[in-house]
């Protein structure tokens, strides 16, 4: 009897029953492991996997090297740090992510954020729940957006959705900082372009980061932006957790020196009341805190499941695997894949 294909599909507390349907109608043995998995394990299931999946698991040097029949990486979602890419690139194995199946809806996550912090809708609703009504205060004055300046940090298709949002949806003057998006195409997508970052945060009323996380971006976020910004001023973050220095933002949080934070992302993820080194923001009720969850909608998983799959059935058909993202670190690639037209 012929053996199957194997993949491995880490992460699997992220359910996907689509892309795991799909993967065994296309003759795979599926072996799911958990977010918690050692490397030890992870090493010891690739070891005769033909495929691998992840989301957030890392997938070191040592976990390639040890994969001899490894035919393809695929990323089931959009950042790749995760990925030791060049180890992967050594060995002739394509590495792919997919990155467009939650732009929009990031984009209204990250809005979603904003608006709730601005009316104070979180707070409001626990404290209605528990002392029934609220007499109107100056603790729970809320703020418009319209005629505010929005700031983005980053600048690509989810920033741009991000802008649309603010702008035309509610006219508010918004801003951006992106050193690889020119002038023209963001004054397109109705934002300002700044080449100063801490001249742009200033500005803002609101700061939304949509960056990916790489070695320039790393802590772009730090003290010295955090004191730029206006104390009434609110941040969200729905890209990536180190792109903001944590310990400076819950300083900044808890000394009142920056107005409020929504967040779906964290450098240590799961976020946890105790022990963690942002533990303190659960006690803040100017924080808004998202189990990295603002991608997971109905209509974004599917579009996920497609696109994976079409992956999937590239490297196993032995056919190049389309790599739709501009990250250098995946266009950087020479064997396997084939970009768009």
């Amino acid at each position: 009897m012929t053996k199957k294909p194997k993949v491995v599909r880490t992460d699997r507390e992220l359910e996907c029953p689509q892309i795991d349907s799909g993967l065994r109608a296309m003759g795979y043995e599926l072996v799911l492991l958990p977010d918690a998995v050692s490397e030890d394990e992870l090493v010891a299931e690739v070891a005769d996997a033909d495929l691998l999946l992840m989301c957030y698991t890392p997938v070191t040097e040592r976990v390639i090297a040890s994969a001899s029949n490894l035919k393809g990486i695929v990323k089931y979602g959009v950042g790749i740090d995760a990925i030791d890419i060049e180890a992967a690139k050594a060995r002739g194995i394509p590495v792919v992510n997919v990155p467009e199946y939650a732009e929009e809806t990031v984009a209204e996550g990250a809005f979603a954020l904003m608006i709730a912090l601005a009316k104070k809708l979180t707070t409001l609703d626990h404290t209605m729940k528990h002392q029934q009504w609220v007499w109107p205060t100056s603790r729970w004055m809320g703020s418009d957006i319209a005629g505010k300046t929005v700031g983005l940090v980053g600048c690509g298709k989810i920033g741009c959705s991000m802008a649309r949002m603010a702008g035309a949806g509610f006219r508010a003057h918004v801003l951006g900082f992106d050193p690889h998006v020119d002038s023209a195409t963001m004054q397109n997508a109705g934002i300002q372009k700044f080449d100063d970052l801490h001249q742009m945060l200033s500005k803002c009323d609101f700061v939304s980061i949509h960056c990916v996380l790489n070695e320039q971006t790393r802590h772009l976020i730090g003290t010295g932006e955090l004191d730029c910004m206006k104390p009434t001023a609110i941040l969200i973050n729905v890209s990536r957790g180190a792109i903001v220095d944590e310990a400076a933002l819950v300083e900044a949080l808890m000394t009142k020196r920056l107005a409020g934070a929504g967040l779906d992302v964290y450098s240590q993820e799961p976020l946890a009341r105790i022990g963690h080194p942002m533990s303190a923001l659960y006690d803040l009720d100017n924080v808004i805190l998202m189990p990295h969850l603002t991608f997971y909608t109905a209509e974004a998983m599917q579009r996920l499941a497609q696109d994976t799959l079409k992956r999937c059935a590239e490297i196993k058909s032995a056919g190049p695997v389309l790599i739709k993202s501009g990250d250098p670190r995946l266009t950087s690639q020479t064997s396997g894949v084939v970009f768009p037209d």
